[in-house]
């Protein structure tokens, strides 16, 4: 069954947020969410390299505790990846403003970092972070006293680190973003240039770019070919970018350039 937090991304592209969506986390999850209150955040404590190496144990889970481990995930570069519109295991026992029911009434958050002094939060995730659960309360009709560690909410006491950040400060930078967001960057729109590998630099292209550039993408990833980026040709896109080994965002900037070029076909 399709469960309720279907309206996820539709929000975090609203705030000006790269997403990429995980297949089949529409019908995703341990059964629906109940009366969704707040965000509770994480850090996952998996690679120290990589943009999102702890993505598929987050989607599939591990030995203890099956998957999905939370409903979204957030890469090294601030893309956010959603995984699952149901309830996942990720709370455990504890206790925020009252609400013990984490797992139920809570949207979680993996955002890949090792938790160890070694490994400082790169500002354009940190970014990514407080806009998405700012985006995320304003959408639930929440104040951000509703975005919590986990090392917060957990009990007893001291259960869990996580995440390795001030949260009064994170806490106060999402109640100043949702008081008064900043218009979301733009996308530079499609401009009339070659598309041959000598063209340089070329546009960024995402879902509502149209034009010549992206019809000669769509020959490329197994799209129809009709010049308008459309949600089949972010799923095609997002195909070809895991095939090559890059983040899959849906989002053709200069390393997706690349690797098309790369294939070269005339």
């Amino acid at each position: 069954m399709t469960y309720a937090l279907t309206w996820m991304p539709a929000v975090l592209e609203a705030a000006g947020l790269k997403v990429a969506e995980e297949p089949g986390w529409r019908t995703r999850g341990h059964g629906d969410m109940g009366d969704v209150k707040g965000v509770l955040c994480h850090h996952t404590g998996g690679a120290r390299t990589g943009n999102m190496p702890s993505l598929r144990v987050v989607v599939t889970g591990r030995a203890d505790l099956p998957g999905p481990l939370s409903q979204l995930c957030l890469g090294r570069d601030g893309t956010w990846y959603v995984v699952a519109a149901g309830r996942c295991f990720h709370a455990g026992a504890g206790r925020w403003r009252d609400e013990t029911r984490g797992n139920t009434s809570f949207i979680g958050v993996e955002a890949e970092n090792t938790g160890r002094a070694d490994d400082p939060w790169p500002e354009v995730q940190m970014d990514a972070y407080r806009r998405g659960v700012a985006a995320l309360l304003r959408h639930l009709g929440r104040s951000a006293d509703w975005c919590v560690g986990h090392k917060e909410f957990a009990l007893p006491v001291g259960r869990k680190p996580d995440p390795s950040f001030d949260m009064p400060a994170f806490r106060e930078a999402v109640a100043r973003w949702m008081a008064d967001p900043s218009p979301p960057p733009t996308i530079p729109a499609v401009e009339p240039v070659a598309v041959s590998a000598a063209a340089a630099p070329r546009p960024t292209l995402r879902r509502g770019a149209r034009g010549d550039a992206v019809q000669w993408i769509q020959r490329r990833v197994g799209a129809t070919p009709d010049g308008d980026f459309g949600p089949g040709t972010e799923a095609a896109v997002r195909r070809f970018q895991r095939a090559h080994g890059m983040v899959p965002d849906g989002i053709v900037g200069p390393k997706s350039w690349r690797a098309l070029d790369a294939l070269g076909i005339g």
